[in-house]
């Protein structure tokens, strides 16, 4: 599987292979095993890397002063300084994203919604849904697909009406919205003019100014890259090139609508730091757990038919408690289903039963014929033997009482 999700890696993969510096490493183990030995790589990298410039670098003070050892004897020593400037020159390509855009100054009123409604047809997406959001809050949207995630946001920038109740949004409010689909940019364009459409100054957290060239090599934009035609582009670079354009408009209040499909892991993680650290506010629509746990403070869960419940916690502690909740309700409607099996599902005979009845069956016969034979007897006037048979009678009537009371007994059950 290729996945962004750290969480599934974690629990279900039990062996991680990573592409880095045009070559294949590989790790027996989870997700959490291979980010330990890729940071005990990278070290033993280092180290080595350090090791071959130290010497490299005694090296170049022998070839200095050894003009006359070019030759003869100490030809050895020029190959293998030769050979050591090579392998200092595989310096691993660490570049990282650099988020340092600045955020504009956001007042105390943010956004206020009361008695909300919301529906397509007879579908309802919100219904009453009231809420006050505060300074520096960050909240996660969770819910299933099509619940109305994705429409709960562009209600809030107002790219969507609302049916009926009241949404106001402060006026210091300046959204950054990255989304699904994307920020329409020309395909015709560079990547450079794309931005520089948008400004010729981006202003970092620090006060200070840069060019759109720089600002885009935070990005892993190198020059080279810059001039490309956006039509060019790959998935990842795309998304990389509208976080950039977000960022860059120093929005106070940050709409992420699934920003973890085509960002890689690397690039997750140093948007985690720069969203924990965000002064303004943050609300994030992701099926990435990870994500949702290490940025949101609370959780929005869009249930269906217009409800939306605030879970106070994190997206895992809202997953232990819904997992609990529904443990708790199978295990109440386990009587009741024993209950109602056992009156609705007549019995049935076990092999036992079965041949207990089949063998009441021969002798009721069996005892009826005597019965009658008894009877025939009585009837006759023979008194011979009068005293035994009437005895023999009396106990033929018990025995046939009692096997037909069984033999209806198992009859029901068999019914």
């Amino acid at each position: 599987m290729v996945t962004h999700d750290r969480y599934f890696l974690d629990r279900v993969c039990s062996k991680i292979i990573e592409m880095d510096c045009r070559s294949i490493f590989m790790v027996e183990g989870n997700y959490d095993m291979y980010i330990r030995r890729r940071a005990e790589r990278i070290e033993a990298m280092d180290n080595e890397i350090a090791r071959v410039r130290n010497t490299l670098r005694r090296e170049q003070e022998w070839i200095s002063r050894q003009p006359q050892a070019r030759g003869g004897k100490a030809k050895y020593r020029i190959d293998a300084y030769n050979e050591l400037k090579e392998r200092s020159r595989n310096v691993r390509n660490d570049r990282t994203i650099s988020l340092e855009a600045r955020a504009s100054r956001i007042g105390s009123k943010i956004f206020e919604a009361v008695d909300v409604c919301k529906s397509f047809g007879d579908k309802a997406i919100l219904k009453n849904f009231s809420y006050v959001f505060a300074p520096g809050e960050k909240i996660g949207i969770v819910g299933e697909n099509g619940v109305g995630k994705s429409t709960f946001i562009k209600m809030l920038q107002g790219l969507e009406p609302y049916d009926s109740g009241s949404w106001e949004v402060g006026t210091t409010v300046h959204f950054g919205y990255y989304s699904q689909d994307g920020i329409r940019f020309d395909p015709e364009k560079k990547v450079i003019d794309a931005v520089r459409d948008i400004a010729e100054d981006i202003t970092l957290r620090q006060g200070r100014n840069i060019a759109p060239m720089q600002y885009l090599e935070r990005f892993l934009f190198s020059p080279a890259d810059q001039q490309k035609f956006i039509r060019k582009l790959s998935g990842g670079e795309r998304c990389r090139l509208q976080l950039a354009v977000v960022l860059m408009q120093q929005p106070n209040f940050l709409i992420l609508d699934e920003p973890t499909n085509d960002l890689d892991i690397i690039t997750l993680g140093i948007l985690e730091e720069y969203l924990a650290d965000f002064e303004g506010c943050v609300i994030v629509v992701s099926h990435d757990r990870f994500f949702l746990d290490a940025i949101a403070d609370h959780i929005f869960v869009m249930e269906g038919d217009g409800i939306v419940r605030d879970f106070p916690g994190s997206y895992s502690e809202y997953r232990a408690q819904a997992d609990s909740e529904n443990r708790r309700s199978q295990e109440a409607q386990k009587p009741q289903q024993k209950e109602r099996s056992t009156a609705e599902r007549p019995a049935k005979m076990t092999y036992r039963q079965r041949k207990e009845f089949e063998s009441l069956e021969e002798e009721i016969a069996v005892l009826t014929d005597e019965k009658k034979q008894l009877e025939d007897f009585f009837a006759s006037g023979d008194q011979g033997d009068f005293a035994e048979k009437s005895e023999r009678f009396r106990e033929v009537c018990s025995l046939l009482d009692e096997k037909e009371m069984r033999w209806l007994e198992l009859s029901e059950i068999g019914s």
